[in-house]
């Protein structure tokens, strides 16, 4: 890449031999600031080539170019939360509460003194808060006010390197009213999560949409409810929904399979199961996660004793591991096709 060294070298080197070209003379002097501006051109020139192409591409410029083939990034959305309320028969319908620096308003009954609370922030920072509520207004009768679960797990706007593989995929992968990829995309846009699309599961025309939310755990009953309300909420191919004419649509979630590990360990330096078992239940649960990232894309999960011990081997504190069984059973353990792992437990023999 030229820069202001090499491009001054270049214009003194075409200056006449007997001309006096030290730096402070007239000529360096004059060719010294067009050589500087020449080496910025260069510098925003090869920004401008980066951003032309899609895989180099910011984020900006990224959207832009997708936008030409009609996508843009999944935007952030708003957690929806579990709110309870007494009395019971207290009516707190479209009011608004807050939590900490949270505000979250009440948009659905759900039973009498439960109601659904959408956070009014955008992003995973409504899925944090848990606690007493204040009303932002007085509500006459309110003896106490309460969100204790999260229905709905809020999302960030979509991740840049993300957006940018699935621009890329959209080339070779097309969608059409009603085929699969379709449903994928529709689907990933509302939960930030995951599908698989079972076709022709009940009959002709019947599809059923499995789904894991935005971090690649079973959907919760609201999230379904929702999904199944935005892609077929009459269930009778009538074509209500994004899903199309003709198209019966049944929106279900996996099921969980507690994980138990057992496995023989020798510390080093000292160090006991009680100093390393979070540390070790993290090792675990990140082996987990990948494997639902992958979910979507296999036919069944496999969890493996060699990966088990790969990973707990690769903590700076553990010097061997051996004899590990999953479920009091050796080797590994293959899970249905719609069924993901959880870490039910974890022990050791030294």
């Amino acid at each position: 890449m030229e820069n202001y060294q090499s491009v001054l070298e270049r214009m003194l080197g075409k200056v006449p031999g007997d001309v006096d070209k030290r730096e402070g003379s007239i000529i360096y002097d004059a060719l010294a600031p067009a050589a500087m501006e020449l080496a910025r051109a260069y510098t925003e020139f090869h920004k401008l080539l980066d951003e032309a192409f899609a895989d180099t591409a910011s984020r900006e410029f990224l959207i832009r170019h997708a936008a030409e083939r009609g996508l843009e990034p999944y935007p952030a959305t708003q957690a929806v939360l579990r709110g309870e309320f007494s009395p019971s028969g207290i009516d707190v319908l479209n009011c608004r509460f807050s939590l900490g620096n949270m505000y979250y308003t009440a948009f659905e009954k759900i039973v009498d003194g439960v109601y659904k609370m959408r956070a009014e922030t955008s992003g995973t920072e409504g899925n944090l808060h848990f606690g007493s509520m204040v009303p932002v207004d007085y509500i006459e009768g309110l003896e106490s006010s309460l969100i204790n679960e999260v229905l709905i797990l809020g999302m960030e706007e979509e991740e840049t390197e993300k957006f940018r593989q699935r621009y890329f995929e959209s080339f070779s992968a097309k969608t059409f009213g009603g085929n699969k990829k379709d449903y994928i995309d529709k689907v990933e846009a509302i939960t930030g999560g995951t599908v698989k699309v079972e076709s022709c599961w009940n009959g002709g025309g019947t599809v059923k949409l499995i789904i894991l939310d935005n971090q690649f755990n079973k959907a919760s009953k609201a999230l379904i409810e929702e999904v199944q309300e935005l892609i077929d909420p009459t269930q009778d191919g009538a074509g209500l929904g994004l899903a199309p004419i003709g198209h019966t649509v049944t929106v279900d979630t996996v099921s969980y399979v507690p994980i138990n590990i057992k496995t023989k360990l020798i510390f080093k330096n000292g160090f006991s199961w009680e100093e390393k078992e979070e540390q070790i239940k993290e090792v675990i649960y990140k082996y987990f996660l990948d494997l639902k990232n992958l979910w979507a894309n296999q036919d069944n999960l496999v969890i493996r004793t060699s990966q088990i011990e790969a990973r707990l081997l690769s903590l700076p504190d553990i010097e061997d591991v051996s004899e590990t069984i999953i479920n009091d059973k050796k080797g590994t353990l293959t899970l249905a096709p719609y069924e993901i792992p959880v870490l039910g437990g974890i022990s050791y023999v030294s």
